[in-house]
This record gives C-alpha cells, structure tokens and sequence, in this order.
C-alpha cells in the first residue's frame, strides 16, 4: 500500500482586494462579489469587519466558509473607522500566511487595492483598472473616478456631486495636485515595497484617508524628483451609482474640511512645490 501524502496547496493569488464593512449585512451582495471570483481566477477578497453592530459577521463568515481559497475576513474588535479598517486590511494582506497558513502567498502578487462594500462601483470595472497597468507599467496607483461624460453611467445624488466637487477642488489645492477625485472606493496599488510604507502609519482621517495617501506619495516624489503622473492614473469609471443606505453625511463635509487643514499641516511639503 502506498503511503499517504499530504501536499499543502498554496493559491496562486495575484491580486488582492481589501473590502472594509461596516454593518452591510443587508446590502451585501454575496452574488456580485461570487460573479467577480469566478470570472477572474487569480482574486482574493479580503474582507475587514469593522466592528458591525448587525449580522455583518455572519454574513461575512458564511461567504468566506463558501470560498474557502478566494477569500478570507479580519474582525477588528470595535468600530475604527474606514480608513483604519482598510490599513489593517493591507496590513494583513502583506502578511497573508499569518491570517491562514497555507491559502495565500504574496510571492505572486501583484496588485493590491481596496473596494466600497457597498459596489457603488461593480466589480466589473477591475479588469479596466489591470488594463490600464498594462499598458502603464510604471504606475504605483490607478484610481477609480466618477466622471460623468456620454458613454459611461454615473449616478449620483446631486447635493453630494456638487459637495464632492467644492471637496475635491479643495483637495487639490492642499496637494496641489490637478486631482480631480480623491474619495471614489475604488483604488488599485501595484504591489511593492513602496505600496507597504504608505499603510504603515494610522491616517490622520478616518474619512479622507485617500487624500493622505496621495500626500504621503507626493512626499516621496519630493524627495526622488519623479513626477506624480508617472506614478498615478485617475480612471473615469464606465459605471457608478450612489447605493442607498450611506454612510456619508452632509455634515461629514465640514469634517473634511477641517480635516484636510489638518494634512496640509502634517505634510508641509505640499505647500512648497509645483503641480507638476
């Protein structure tokens, strides 16, 4: 009789996409999320549970238990906001066989990014983001932006358009950067060392941790002279449309506001250069 052999399969996972949830156990779209699994082998999906109140956990702990290989869930132990949900996201990501030994390796990976639970943008735009690397392939970033131009399907509450446009003008005045929108979830990295420092340190918003993001790479284009459209690519979506259930608040404007004063101050070096 032959003896038994017990061979460790370790997924060839290439790209990772970090989902923060917070209370979606009745907007979450376990059929979407399996559509975009099946139509692009080489996913993983990393869910982090912030702290959910509802059955987000069971939701989440039944579509893992579902897709054993593809995807696996982090539970924070109370609610931290969007912004350290996804760092502890991608932190875990970077360290993927301390969460599950023997499911995912980071020696194939290439892209890591994060999602909005809520898929106001479908999974379906992924592949135009890949597109986009491979036709640029010095790119570190490749951000999702809601444009609406003929051809494409965005939809949008108009208080929140208006609201994100006066945001994002301010925003690229801090960065001075010609950014034209930084909150749009859905943000795809290339995987390298340089991708690990930017989530090594808490954001200083909880909400506008995007625009952080774009300050700590432009700190390092100012120590390396390399120019920020060399490094970042804004996409205009195909298709996004705001989901009921937000938890975004008109009063959330003004804390933003207050907040991006409050990177200017962290990363003075954006106030002394160009926008090239």
């Amino acid at each position: 009789m032959c003896p038994a052999v017990c061979l460790e399969v370790v997924l060839i996972i290439d790209q990772v996409l970090v989902i923060p949830c917070y209370n979606e156990a009745r907007r979450f779209r376990a059929e979407c999320f399996a559509k975009a699994l099946a139509n692009v082998p080489n996913l993983g999906l990393l869910f982090v549970n912030d702290g959910s109140t509802d059955r987000t956990s069971q939701v989440l702990n039944a579509f893992v238990s579902a897709h054993p290989n593809r995807c696996l869930s982090v539970e924070l132990p109370k609610n931290q906001g969007k912004a350290e949900a996804v760092r502890q996201g991608f932190l875990k990501a970077f360290n993927p066989l301390e969460l599950a030994p023997g499911i995912w390796s980071t020696d194939a990976l290439k892209f890591i990014g994060y999602w909005d639970c809520d898929l106001a943008t479908p999974l379906s735009e992924l592949p135009y983001f890949l597109e986009v690397f491979s036709m640029e392939p010095d790119l570190t970033l490749v951000m999702g932006a809601r444009i609406k131009l003929l051809g494409r399907s965005i939809t949008r509450h108009s208080y929140r358009h208006y609201l994100g446009r006066i945001f994002a003008t301010a925003a690229s005045m801090v960065l001075r950067l010609p950014v034209y929108d930084t909150q749009c979830g859905a943000k795809l990295f290339k995987y390298e060392s340089g991708t690990r420092a930017l989530f090594e340190k808490p954001f200083i918003s909880s909400w506008i941790f995007d625009v952080e993001i774009l300050a700590r790479m432009s700190q390092k284009k100012a120590q390396t002279h390399l120019e920020m459209h060399r490094w970042i690519y804004e996409l205009p979506l195909r298709e996004w449309k705001d989901v009921d259930g937000s938890k975004v608040k008109p009063t959330d404007f003004l804390k933003a506001i207050l907040s991006l004063f409050r990177i200017a101050r962290a990363y003075p070096h954006t106030k002394s250069r160009g926008s090239s």
